[in-house]
């Protein structure tokens, strides 16, 4: 099958994404995800020239998007991914707008039309209703994973590590055995030859999430070194090998030395992990909105959390708050209710200080009077 294309326009993106990639220090995961959005606007458009854009193209888009589904959930688009979809078509046709040849077909005032909807943004930032596992969830996932077979236990020690380290998936697929240090409890990943965001260097000390979770990724990595006999620059985790059965079809044949070559196949593994168990189907990055809640549980002053939070590769605490540190409504209820009992019960204890200072100040001044010993 022919992907529909027009040859001017990826011409254009080639430019586009090699600008995002020098000036603008994007990683490849970053640069594709602006590319996709650029194609679904073509889509809407019957892949017209850019060249040929008109405000009304912009408008059409809007609801384009607002019919579109996802192709894998079969649900419509979420209001976080609308509104990145238009920011990114936004950008991109400013860029256009100062490029040779189409300064004059599209000016700066056009590409506000790709603006979203103000409540739209609101409610995608918001996180409202976005689901995120309990710790006691994923504990009961792990405890629940077979761990049979080799590809069993790498699928165990997948989701037992990333609630360990809180790593995201596309770091993960490219970490090695040299960037962990069991002894120490200790993951550095490295941004020079880890797919880190922003590619900085993040040193993670394992999170108190339970020894068992932690014996997991232990035996895991012992296995790797003793039994597999698996070097520092060998792969974590690495990927399925598929060999040639006897009736000439592929299967699976353990564990190959090469790694994965995208994230997707992780997401797959943690779909299936929670659906074999009756849950939904949380992702990987799922699993940090679960460690940020934790921290905001177990940290007791404001270094801890600033460590917590570090460990999470966030270099300002207010990202672990904003991004990750939803409370959930039921417990937004809970701590209201304990600060309205606070509040009382300090109302409370106000009044009976005020009438010991009222009768401290009475007694001191009439000296004469003195605390009865009757009754």
């Amino acid at each position: 099958m022919t992907i529909p294309h027009n040859p001017e326009n990826e011409r254009l993106k080639r430019r586009y994404a090699d600008y995002l990639h020098v000036a603008k220090g994007y990683d490849d995961a970053t640069v594709d995800t602006h590319l996709r959005a650029i194609a679904m606007f073509e889509q809407s458009t019957g892949w017209k020239r850019f060249g040929q854009f008109h405000i009304e193209q912009a408008r059409a888009f809007k609801r384009w998007l607002a019919k579109h589904v996802n192709g894998r959930t079969g649900k419509p688009l979420s209001k976080g991914t609308t509104s990145h979809a238009l920011r990114a078509n936004q950008r991109f046709f400013l860029w256009l707008a100062d490029q040779s040849g189409y300064r004059s077909k599209i000016s700066y005032a056009d590409t506000e039309y790709f603006t979203p909807d103000r409540r739209d943004v609101r409610t995608g930032a918001s996180g409202v209703g976005k689901p995120v596992p309990s710790l006691e969830q994923i504990r009961h996932v792990i405890a629940q994973m077979p761990h049979g077979t080799d590809t069993q236990k790498r699928d165990r020690a997948l989701l037992a590590f990333t609630l360990l380290t809180g790593a995201r998936d596309g770091a993960i697929v490219t970490l090695r055995l040299k960037h962990i240090d069991v002894h120490q409890r200790r993951l550095v990943q490295d941004g020079r030859d880890v797919h880190t965001k922003g590619g900085k260097t993040i040193e993670t000390w394992f999170f108190p999430v339970g020894d068992e979770v932690e014996q997991v990724v232990v035996d895991w990595v012992r296995s790797l070194e003793t039994e597999k006999l698996f070097g520092s620059d060998d792969p974590l985790f690495p990927r399925t090998a598929v060999t040639t059965g006897e009736t000439g079809g592929f299967q699976s044949g353990g564990l190959s030395r090469d790694a994965w070559r995208t994230a997707e196949p992780i997401r797959q593994v943690f779909r299936k992990a929670f659906s074999s168990v009756g849950l939904s189907p949380f992702n990987p990055h799922s699993f940090r909105h679960t460690l940020a809640r934790l921290g905001e549980r177990v940290c007791r002053t404001p270094e801890e959390f600033k460590a917590w939070s570090q460990n999470l590769g966030h270099e300002k605490v207010l990202t672990t708050f904003s991004s990750y540190g939803k409370v959930e409504p039921h417990r937004q209820g809970e701590l209201i209710g304990a600060l309205r009992q606070r509040s009382s019960d300090s109302t409370e204890d106000e009044m009976d200080r005020r009438i010991d200072a009222a009768i401290r100040r009475r007694l001191k001044t009439d000296g004469s009077v003195a605390p009865s010993n009757e009754g």
